[in-house]
């Protein structure tokens, strides 16, 4: 008789593996690491599933974790005052995942991150990412390099400017996330492009 238990913790314990492998793979980029140091890490993690439309974090709230994606697309996000949702950036794989002010400032966020697709992700809770800190030597220069090339990526993705016509904001965005586009849906591409779905469509009936 077949251990459907036994076999179901293995199958767990191979994806766990192989989403640490993508994070780690990630980190080794920016300094080398012992496998104790590995091992403590793996420790201080979550491996977590949400579902499209589920939320990392909200605004109003505090943000005391930080994910790195490993599989799947998250969108940041906020309502402007008359109540419009406005996109204004996408996070895919191998990417981290925070609202930074909230977190480094310990002040209520003004955003939401937002699950487009089902994704998995690694999650550090803010207390372990201390402890990591406090005895991986050099940590805080990884954290530091992590954080700069974030914020660059965020300035490169971030909503383009309204200046430009809708048409060429759309012909942009297809060019540098090529693969994005095909997995975001019409609705949140539309409101990160600044435009309704109906004329957006229309764009891409145009130029195809």
């Amino acid at each position: 008789m077949v251990n459907r238990h036994k076999d179901s913790n293995l199958k767990f314990a191979e994806l766990q593996d192989k989403i640490m492998q993508q994070l780690i793979e990630l980190l080794l980029q920016y300094s080398p690491l012992t496998k104790q140091q590995i091992e403590l890490i793996g420790s201080k993690t979550e491996i977590r599933k949400l579902k499209t439309g589920d939320y990392f974090s909200e605004a109003g709230r505090t943000a005391n974790e930080v994910g790195f994606v490993t599989q799947g697309i998250f969108r940041v996000c906020y309502y402007s005052k008359d109540g419009n949702e406005i996109t204004r950036y996408f996070i895919d794989e191998n990417n981290f995942l925070v609202d930074l002010n909230s977190y480094t400032y310990q002040i209520p966020s003004s955003e939401y991150i937002q699950a487009v697709t089902d994704v998995e992700l690694v999650v550090f809770k803010r207390k372990d990412l201390t402890d990591i800190a406090n005895t991986i030597v050099g940590w805080d220069k990884i954290t530091n390099q992590i954080t700069t090339k974030a914020f660059l990526d965020k300035v490169n993705r971030i909503s383009p400017m309204l200046a430009e016509d809708a048409t060429t904001r759309y012909k942009k965005f297809l060019d540098q996330f090529p693969k994005l586009a095909l997995r975001i849906p019409l609705s949140y591409l539309a409101s990160y492009l600044g435009i309704t779905q109906q004329s957006l469509s229309r764009i891409r009936k145009n130029i195809s």
